[in-house]
């Protein structure tokens, strides 16, 4: 019988590991891209997870400090096989885009430009945004429960268009779904609280280049920023540029390449910390901005149940889960804006679009491969 469940348990790790390192280096296109390819193979292919508990676990993730997607991956992979699960998910998904960054900035150190893939970029972006439509809608009709969730749904995907804070959103529709609770069921409100809480760092400014003194600085934003891979730049430029540690050049690069490279826009860390200390910058750099995402998510997964199965707190979920849903359609809204600027995108968004709705069981992959090459191609063509 031990023998029978360890074995099992080593499938699963197998499992989550040919996933991972699978989404590691095709998840082009940012978290929302990443989650949707997580939603289309851990719920809609393997059945690993049902639709509510997925979306318990994004709203989870979006209330935390740290990369949402690459948490995501963490909060899937200890749901499959616990701790090693998670650490398992957790490193397969973040390793490609670590090597393939650490690449480019051993190429920019010693040659001072970075290659074109422009052409391919193209066709890819406009074939992530049908890859999120189509994995968005199914989490819509599943988060959008009563007319109450709905409301708040398009308000926050109203605000979020406007560019209000999106943890200010997040927070801000639990808080008023719980206030409007507790007010119809005053006598049921529990006082209850989720003992999330960030690290303790100072703020004492850090001017040696010393891999320490690295560790200390990406451990303290891994810690602490919550938003967009664009929150992250403007620490890299408030905590390394600001203090002459690195140069706008090299934080502009450094962005260029997290566009660029599959998997979590994070990794634009190794760029970085190649640059001021080489190889093992770069291995502290990583290691650092990552670490506070494991730790967070350990701490959370298990109370993610415990807060469901609580009515206050489930009422807060849901109206956190509803935000999620929306801004992932907000930002949708404002890439398509971006990046479907003329006929060939148009194109390729439409194509894309149809696969992803009618034929759902082709891998994300050939979506996102499919893109790249007939952008490639349609960059050729005039009309």
């Amino acid at each position: 019988m031990k023998l029978v469940a360890k074995m099992n348990d080593k499938q699963k790790l197998k499992e989550l590991a040919q996933l991972f390192l699978k989404l590691g280096f095709i998840g082009f296109g940012g978290p929302a891209a990443h989650i949707a390819m997580m939603q289309n193979e851990v719920v809609e292919k393997k059945k690993w997870l049902d639709e509510q508990h997925f979306l318990d676990l994004l709203g989870a993730t979006n209330l935390i400090p740290g990369p949402n997607s690459t948490e995501m991956a963490i909060h899937i992979g200890h749901e499959r096989a616990g701790v090693k699960g998670l650490l398992v998910s957790g490193l397969c998904f973040i390793l490609p885009a670590v090597f393939l960054t650490a690449g480019f900035a051993w190429l920019y150190k010693e040659y001072g430009q970075l290659p074109e893939i422009q052409p391919f970029l193209y066709g890819i972006k406009p074939a992530i945004i049908a890859i999120i439509l189509g994995a968005v809608f199914p989490l819509a009709k599943k988060s959008f429960k009563t007319i109450s969730l709905g409301i708040i749904g398009l308000i926050v995907l109203v605000l979020s268009l406007l560019h209000f804070n999106e943890i200010a959103l997040l927070f801000g529709a639990g808080f008023l779904s719980l206030i409007w609770f507790w007010l119809k069921n005053r006598g049921s409100f529990q006082n209850n609280c989720i003992p999330l809480g960030i690290l303790p760092f100072s703020q004492a400014t850090v001017t040696a280049t010393g891999n320490w003194n690295l560790f200390l600085i990406f451990l303290k934003i891994g810690s602490i920023l919550y938003g967009s891979g664009y929150v992250l730049f403007a620490f890299l430029d408030a905590e390394l540029v600001a203090k002459g540690l690195l140069s706008s050049q090299q934080l502009i690069d450094a962005i260029a390449v997290g566009q660029f490279t599959p998997g979590p826009v994070f990794s634009s860390v190794t760029f970085v910390g190649y640059q001021i200390n080489d190889a093992m910058g770069a291995v502290v750099s990583t290691l650092a901005i990552f670490l506070p995402s494991f730790v967070f998510v350990a701490l959370l997964n298990p109370l993610v149940k415990k807060l469901r199965n609580s009515n206050t707190f489930s009422v807060f979920l849901d109206a956190v889960n509803v935000s999620s849903v929306a801004i992932i359609f907000s930002i949708c809204i404002q890439m398509g804006k971006d990046t479907i600027t003329d006929w060939r995108t148009i194109l390729i968004a439409s194509v894309s679009i149809l696969i992803a709705f009618q034929f759902k069981k082709i891998n994300s992959a050939f979506v996102v491969i499919g893109g790249a090459v007939l952008g490639y191609v349609l960059t050729f063509i005039t009309l």
